[in-house]
């Protein structure tokens, strides 16, 4: 892969919301509709969500500006609870999929759950062209220990050093008490 450094920090950023964290997210401008063909799902066990990204600059990587409001933004929607959320178990299986489009420009996945060995992220797919699915992943390996895991989906030229566009999704682990992000 041949984003550089700061680029990935960029997209890796995280901000402490009570035990979980977050990477980043921008608002969808108004009356916008291209992103329609740019969809991420999430699948845990049996079921999944359909999502459009958060980040979105028309298919244009997007500016530093946009990056930070992403942040921002990301902070407020996990606090606000209003991030696409499934419900999960230990014993479910967590993959990704994404559009044939999305597919063909690039694209990454990963959660701000897993050990400490990997650096508290867990890699769910890594960057490449063309396939359209992570394939499924053991709950247990991708779950973060506050509950809340926020899942990371990345589209982007590995070429290019800004993303294209950027979805969140949260597992909620079934069984915490914790209502609070």
């Amino acid at each position: 892969m041949s984003l550089n450094s700061r680029a990935i920090a960029a997209l890796g950023a995280v901000v402490v919301v009570g035990a979980a964290t977050v990477g980043t997210s921008v608002a969808i401008a108004a009356g916008q509709t291209e992103h329609i063909s740019h969809r991420a799902t999430l699948t845990v066990g049996n079921s999944s969500i359909v999502a459009d990204p958060l980040c979105w600059n028309a298919g244009s990587p997007l500016t530093d500006d946009q990056q930070q409001k992403c942040q921002e933004d990301a902070t407020k929607a996990l606090r606000d609870g209003t991030l696409p959320t499934s419900d999960v178990v230990g014993s479910d299986r967590v993959g990704v999929g994404v559009s044939p489009n999305v597919a063909d420009t690039g694209w990454w996945a990963f959660t701000n759950g897993g050990s400490s060995n990997q650096g508290g992220r867990y890699t769910l797919f890594s960057a490449a062209k063309g396939p359209t699915w992570s394939g499924a992943q053991s709950a247990n390996k991708v779950l973060n220990s506050s509950g809340k895991t926020v899942v990371t989906v990345v589209e982007g030229d590995p070429n290019q050093e800004a993303p294209i566009a950027v979805w969140y999704f949260q597992l909620k682990t079934e069984g915490n008490s914790s209502d609070n992000g």
